[in-house]
């Protein structure tokens, strides 16, 4: 579990206090960044459209990984629908239970054994838990270990290969990783900084031939507006 729970301060800072600052972003790729942290309480009509196709397409007993405020579970929640709330965040898990979402969990996804859901939901590029394409195969054999025969993973990602070109339109590679698509994050939120983590932004095709070795059928539902994508994974 996070000992700097940068992201839980955020998140307890707006809901609680009615306050709150920018959550900064600090990439090995890129210069800082920031994710305002009225954003992670977004509505569903606020949603990006890959998020709310999502929603859309999630059926049976979900569950929501990584699910930060819980904006998407509770949107399901309301909808009716059974969904399980799961976040490494201290914070995240107070916010949410705070928010009334019934079913909200402190555990990290890779641990989750003995239990079968129709959907995995994982959203904000979620694939990211992966961390290195290395450790992708871990990250849908867990998937596969926890999917009902019928059911189906929901995820987005984006192809960040479009940040390692030129103006000749050349690309530089970093020959340290063995991916382009490889990030090492840090998240500080005012005093709060977390240790650093591995991040995977994914292209669709890499996605695809990896999931198919691995016996899991994957579809493109939906293309966004900038290299991202919506994919739906299934037992073939």
């Amino acid at each position: 579990m996070n000992s700097t729970d940068a992201l839980g301060e955020a998140l307890k800072d707006v809901y609680f206090n009615s306050a709150g600052e920018d959550i900064i972003v600090i990439s090995d790729i890129a210069e800082d960044d920031i994710i305002p942290t009225d954003y992670l309480f977004r509505n569903y009509k606020q949603m990006p459209k890959l998020e709310r196709k999502a929603l859309d397409l999630c059926f049976g007993d979900v569950i929501d990984v990584g699910a930060a405020s819980g904006s998407h579970s509770l949107y399901l929640q309301e909808k009716g629908i059974k969904v399980k709330a799961i976040d490494i965040s201290i914070g995240a898990i107070d916010v949410m239970k705070a928010r009334n979402i019934e079913n909200a969990e402190l555990i990290d996804f890779f641990e989750l054994k003995e239990e079968k859901f129709d959907t995995i939901l994982l959203l904000m590029n979620g694939i990211g838990i992966a961390g290195t394409i290395e450790k992708l195969p871990e990250f849908l054999n867990q998937c596969k270990s926890l999917l009902n025969p019928k059911g189906q993973v929901l995820l987005d990602s984006s192809d960040i290969a479009y940040m390692f070109e030129e103006e000749d339109g050349s690309k530089w590679v970093d020959v340290n990783k063995n991916y382009h698509g490889e990030v090492v994050y840090q998240m500080q939120y005012k005093n709060t900084i977390t240790e650093k983590f591995n991040w995977l932004f994914l292209d669709f095709n890499t996605l695809k031939n990896e999931a198919k070795k691995l016996g899991l059928k994957t579809e493109k539902v939906i293309a966004g507006s900038h290299f991202d994508f919506l994919a739906r994974l299934t037992l073939e």
